[in-house]
């Protein structure tokens, strides 16, 4: 993997702030040419710096989000397996192996509760899932 320079370090900055921003608006900000902004921005992809491009919602958008937390016992070492079937399920936004008494904890976000109770009735019928324990997120502190 390369090593991060501060023209990396700006341009994950700028990102951070703008993830539209174009590649020419990026250059400028940075002082670089276009064509060494496009490829520190290719570098930072194949490189799996960078591992996706997302966005933040409105919080006004976001009041109408049901999410919630899922915590996932497995049976024996089924994780592998587990995890690839739970991210097909587009409600799954986020995965976690853990220790303790759950193998794996899942945040999901869905547009109504009965979404919401559709995913977790896929997630429960998973092969190799034993055992779920689910607290819908009420709000954010």
């Amino acid at each position: 993997m390369h090593r991060l320079d501060d023209i990396d370090r700006a341009l994950l900055a700028r990102l951070r702030d703008d993830g539209r921003a174009s590649v020419s608006s990026l250059a400028a900000d940075l002082h670089v040419a276009r064509g060494t902004a496009q490829t520190r921005l290719n570098r930072l992809v194949s490189d799996g710096v960078i591992r996706r491009f997302t966005i933040e919602l409105d919080p006004e958008h976001e009041k109408q989000i049901v999410r919630a937390v899922c915590l996932v016992e497995l049976h024996g070492t089924t994780t592998k397996a587990v995890a690839q079937v739970l991210r097909r399920i587009p409600e799954v936004v986020e995965m976690h192996a853990t220790n303790g008494s759950w193998d794996i904890v899942a945040t999901l976000s869905a547009t109504s509760l009965g979404e919401l109770d559709r995913a977790l009735v896929e997630l429960r019928g998973v092969r190799g899932v034993v055992r779920t324990e689910t607290s819908i997120l009420l709000r954010t502190l």
